[in-house]
């Protein structure tokens, strides 16, 4: 065969299933029906020598995981969330004179963030040690609150926090 007629061929192999695609979605309007046209004129529109270097650009093995290893996908962290992870840590850290510190913000269910850390959103009562936490909650708008605690031995604390605006809802243009 010569080289012209090999590129004609190619040329045709793409050109021929997007043509078909394209009178068949224009027949079939809707958007399931478009669908299946598009995967269609996809499958069928592999020339000879998209297959064959299909085949040298094979996807790389990725290394086997725990789970299953023939799926090339990333697999999703089983592990539980930080704010689990860090709230358990401060209840394990409490000991034998554990205070309470019950959390809550306005507007309702703010982040909570002790010493730089999240343990979840408000209302919430926590058990912590005896000490100096630095305490921000983080509203759903951007909205923030700080507050210093100095939680005793043995002691139950309330704290509500009224949350502000970080930046302001309007500006005011000044002539």
């Amino acid at each position: 065969m010569l080289a012209s007629q090999i590129r004609i061929e190619n040329k045709l192999a793409v050109l021929i299933p997007t043509f078909v695609f394209l009178a068949l979605s224009s027949v079939f309007g809707s958007s399931a029906c478009g669908q299946a046209v598009a995967e269609a004129a996809g499958a069928t529109s592999v020339s000879a020598t998209a297959a064959s270097s299909a085949k040298a650009t094979a996807m790389p093995k990725l290394p086997a995981t725990g789970a299953s290893s023939a799926s090339p996908h990333l697999i999703a962290s089983s592990a539980p969330a930080a704010e689990v992870t860090n709230r358990k840590t401060f209840e394990a850290q409490a000991g034998k004179d554990a205070g309470k510190l019950l959390l809550r913000a306005t507007p309702v269910e703010a982040q909570i963030w002790i010493d730089g850390k999240i343990v979840g959103k408000t209302p919430m009562l926590l058990v912590l040690a005896p000490g100096k936490y630095e305490i921000e909650m983080r509203g759903a708008r951007g909205q923030t609150g700080k507050r210093s605690v100095d939680l005793l031995p043995r002691e139950t604390r309330e704290l509500a926090v009224k949350l502000a605006q970080l930046y302001p809802g309007h500006v005011n243009a000044v002539r």
